[in-house]
């Protein structure tokens, strides 16, 4: 193959957010499906045999530390009272407070929660960040609810969550269908159950905040900023000019949408997009940022007059050099892998290859930078947010954006050379990073009692 040259939530209609999950069964007949966590488990394992983890230190790892499920009745707007299910799993805090995101999206189940979870405190190691790993969210479908309604949901959820959070406990931040307005109601319910002397304390209870509020310059951008860096860096690699080539992309809310934008900038050619409402098209290429203005207005990227639509599948089989899957989880399978013709898949969202569409991509000789790799971005400036809130001080976007570039090539490259040294696939890797990271601390500090 040669080469070629902030979430919404809204009331009417989803946030451009995502592809929906279930819209693989367009391409895929149906079967049963392992569940994700059964998914995190093999990759796990692989790496665990490989490597020779520790037997204990694997039983350890392989369940979370715990599973908070609630149910809680909220008020709407007409006077009616629902019982919504939230969840909060935190997989392991050896290296740290719990740390991760809350979704709201009706695929929001224990079983996901609890894959994604896990895939936090491989990210955080990996990265070299002092954080474990956790993941929370509500199952329910955001944009059938009001403003008001949403955040009485959101305050209530908080209230529920009780001590399970706090900000030397356990963080959360933007995920699905959540945003800085979101973060800012958690942390001022938060802040309500704390004696006033001790408030100011702990603002850092929640990243992904308004900055106003105590967010971080460049949180917005920075899923999408850190996916750059490391395309980027792999073009360098591999003797390639980013002005030179082309990409597609899956999913145009936040994180999609800031990768586009800022490979626009280097000169990569988006030529295909999908989210939720449909695909489009056009060879010439996609102006990212007029397409982002668009889906501000519209709620998708359907019905855009400077392009073409077309299906999922075409936008599978769009030949192109990198695909960047940023919706949901097992959107490149054992059905759509066979289909795409780039040369890296770099991956956005959490978990959106699954073991069989891997073993493909593989096969096929395509490049892959894995999930809590590529997508790693958010979390490190997290962290930088929830310094930044600890010490009273706000970094300016240069320094944030030198400091991600920093840790992220720095995990880039521990993939790389432990991909080398154990001649194994990127994910392996970097699952043999990750827990050689966390073996270190077990085998230290020992296991109680």
């Amino acid at each position: 193959m040669a080469l070629t040259s902030t979430p919404e939530v809204r009331t009417t209609k989803p946030a451009p957010v995502t592809a929906a999950r279930e819209s693989d069964a367009a391409a895929s007949p149906a079967r049963p499906r392992a569940s994700l966590f059964e998914n995190v488990i093999h990759q796990f394992n692989k790496a665990a045999d490989l490597m020779g983890l520790d037997a204990n230190i694997r039983k350890i790892l392989s369940k979370p530390q715990n599973e908070i499920s609630v149910n809680f009745p909220v008020k709407m707007d007409n006077g009616r009272v629902e019982v919504f299910t939230g969840y909060r799993v935190q997989h392991n805090s050896a290296l740290g407070p719990f740390k991760g995101g809350l979704r709201y999206h009706p695929s929001v189940d224990i079983d996901e929660v609890r894959a994604l979870a896990a895939w936090m405190t491989w990210k955080t190691a990996l990265t070299n960040i002092p954080f474990g790993g956790a993941k929370g969210g509500i199952q329910l479908e955001p944009w059938k609810y009001s403003p008001d309604e949403l955040q009485r949901i959101t305050r209530r959820f908080t209230y529920a969550l009780g001590e399970n959070i706090g900000p030397e406990y356990d963080i959360p931040a933007p995920d699905v269908n959540t945003n800085p307005q979101i973060m800012a109601w958690i942390l001022d319910t938060y802040l309500s159950t704390i004696p006033p002397h001790l408030r100011q304390g702990c603002t850092h209870v929640v990243t992904g905040k308004p900055v106003v509020s105590g967010g971080s310059l460049g949180r917005d951008k920075a899923t999408g900023q850190g996916i750059v860096f490391l395309i980027e860096q792999w073009a360098k690699d591999k003797g390639l000019t980013l002005s030179n080539l082309t990409y597609t992309i899956q999913g145009f809310g936040n994180v999609g949408s800031w990768a586009a934008r800022l490979l626009k900038q280097l000169g990569a050619r988006m030529i295909a997009v999908e989210d939720h409402t449909g695909a489009i098209a056009e060879a010439a290429g996609i102006d990212p940022d007029a397409l982002a203005d668009y889906v501000r207005i519209k709620g998708g990227v359907r019905g855009y007059e400077s392009a073409t639509a077309i299906d999922r599948v075409a936008l599978f089989r769009m030949k192109a050099d990198i695909f960047i899957p940023a919706a949901m989880e097992s959107q490149v399978t054992a059905a759509t892998a066979p289909m795409l013709e780039v040369h890296l898949v770099a991956e956005g969202a959490n978990g959106p290859t699954d073991p069989e569409g891997d073993a493909i991509l593989q096969q096929r000789g395509i490049d892959v930078l894995p999930d809590f790799l590529c997508n790693s971005g958010g979390v490190i400036v997290s962290y930088f947010e929830w310094l930044q809130n600890k010490r009273s001080e706000y970094w300016d976007l240069e320094e944030v954006d030198h400091k991600l570039r920093k840790k992220i090539l720095g995990a880039y490259r521990s993939v790389r050379e432990t991909a080398a040294e154990f001649k194994t696939d990127w994910r392996t890797a970097a699952y043999i990073v990750a827990l050689r990271h966390i073996a270190i601390v077990y085998n230290e500090r020992g296991i109680f009692p």
